[in-house]
């Protein structure tokens, strides 16, 4: 195939404050942006490839009208379990499930994130390393999901939060240190840690501190010196505060944060993802018959979870969209992606930061600036389309009507995304 032009759309880059308007992309046969302008530049530049015979394998160039909808990137998730095991029967369907069972699992999982809008996913938690297997084979186009970056399993102690989900468990500097090479020999992106309690232990509480210095000192450094960022699984304060001396690169949930040590993480560019719908998303629980002591704190967490996001925006910490919950459940009346990013927008980003949030944000804090997560030249032509403006009200996002990744149409509601040979 050769390269296409995506015209005559109002775009959203991911990169600057604000639309362009008639706009258009140019992508390459490998779904990667050649060019971003008018939509009569791009379209000149189609017609001077498909002649000179260098559009690409077939040597054609192909346009898409878009009719004047709204264009922007695709989503980038950073806080997803594929095989998510909270208490109950989800947990007790993955425990029991073989290891194709499992990939299977998570491939349905990984195509309706996809068909979401979520174009890219972090995966901060899985079992067994099938995650790499699913990995590998998106990349290569066996079975439709998102760009897949992984931690492999979430690191804690014994007994530690996680153990009895995607949890691998280690004891003392030299276990840690081990775990995490592990990860990494398996093929980790990152590493994730659990310094701290949680909503989904039962023997815990949110504030338990997990980790000895020493601990965490030997996940942080080992993951560094082979040139991976570390994140933490973090309830309180004090917890993070310990971590972020350490070199700790991400806080994820934070359900306790203080403004100080939003301070401290702002000023040393630590990311924060919120997962502000875990606190909050009762039904979504009850449907899957989470367990009553779950369901209590959670909820009981909410409000001071609420507290820790306003605190980092008002703090300037960089803040990176993940939502814990599957991307693609449906939470009043939308996705879990998008209810999330409405929760991130009423505790006070704009609209504009949110989307910055959901999309640019994802792939920096990967240090894949430019890879995806933004609509310039070089990065993946993951596209959605839309009718509405999110960079008035990120609500205009339950409105999505197409999905692209990497130049292909995955999802098309009106079936108006039709391609037609270049003559």
């Amino acid at each position: 195939m050769g390269v296409t032009a995506w015209l005559d759309c109002t775009l959203w880059d991911g990169a600057t404050d604000g639309w362009r308007s008639d706009a258009g992309l140019l992508v390459d046969h490998s779904g990667r942006v050649l060019r971003v302008g008018s939509g009569d530049d791009v379209l000149a530049e189609a017609r001077f490839l498909a002649r000179a015979g260098s559009g690409g394998p077939d040597g054609a160039a192909r346009v898409v009208q878009l009719d004047g909808a709204r264009v922007v990137p695709g989503l980038v998730n950073g806080h997803v379990h594929f095989s998510l095991a909270l208490p109950g029967p989800m947990q007790d369907s993955v425990h029991s499930a073989s290891e194709a069972d499992l990939v299977l699992l998570m491939a349905g999982n990984a195509r309706e994130t996809l068909h979401a809008g979520v174009t890219t996913v972090r995966l901060v938690g899985e079992s067994r390393f099938v995650d790499f297997a699913l990995k590998r084979a998106v990349a290569a186009g066996l079975v439709p999901g998102p760009r897949i970056r992984s931690a492999g399993h979430a690191l804690c102690c014994t007994g530690g939060h996680g153990h009895d989900a995607d949890g691998q468990e280690a004891d003392g500097a030299d276990g840690f240190r081990r775990a995490t090479r592990e990860q990494l020999r398996a093929g980790a992106d990152l590493i994730k840690v659990c310094i701290s309690g949680g909503i989904s232990g039962e023997h815990e509480a949110i504030d338990t501190p997990q980790l000895t210095d020493e601990e965490l000192r030997a996940v942080i450094d080992t993951a560094h010196d082979w040139g991976r960022k570390v994140t933490a699984h973090a309830g309180p304060s004090h917890a993070v505060e310990r971590a972020l001396a350490l070199g700790l690169d991400g806080v994820e949930h934070g359900y306790e944060l203080t403004r100080d040590v939003c301070d401290t993480m702002a000023a040393g560019g630590v990311w924060f993802t919120p997962t502000i719908s875990v606190s909050r998303c009762e039904d979504y629980f009850v449907a899957n018959r989470v367990p009553t002591w779950m369901i209590d704190r959670a909820l009981g967490a909410g409000p001071r979870h609420w507290e820790s996001l306003q605190h980092a925006i008002a703090a300037g910490v960089p803040i990176a969209l993940g939502t814990d919950m599957p991307p693609q459940a449906l939470y009043d009346g939308t996705t879990a992606t998008v209810r999330e990013l409405e929760h991130m927008q009423d505790a006070g980003m704009t609209p504009l930061e949110v989307m910055r949030a959901a999309t640019a944000n994802g792939a920096r804090w990967l240090d894949e600036d430019g890879e995806y997560g933004t609509l310039v030249p070089g990065a993946a032509a993951d596209l959605l389309v839309l009718d509405g403006d999110p960079l008035a009200d990120v609500s205009a996002l339950r409105d999505l009507r197409a999905v692209v990744q990497g130049g292909r149409v995955v999802r098309d509601d009106r079936d108006a995304l039709r391609t037609r040979i270049l003559r």
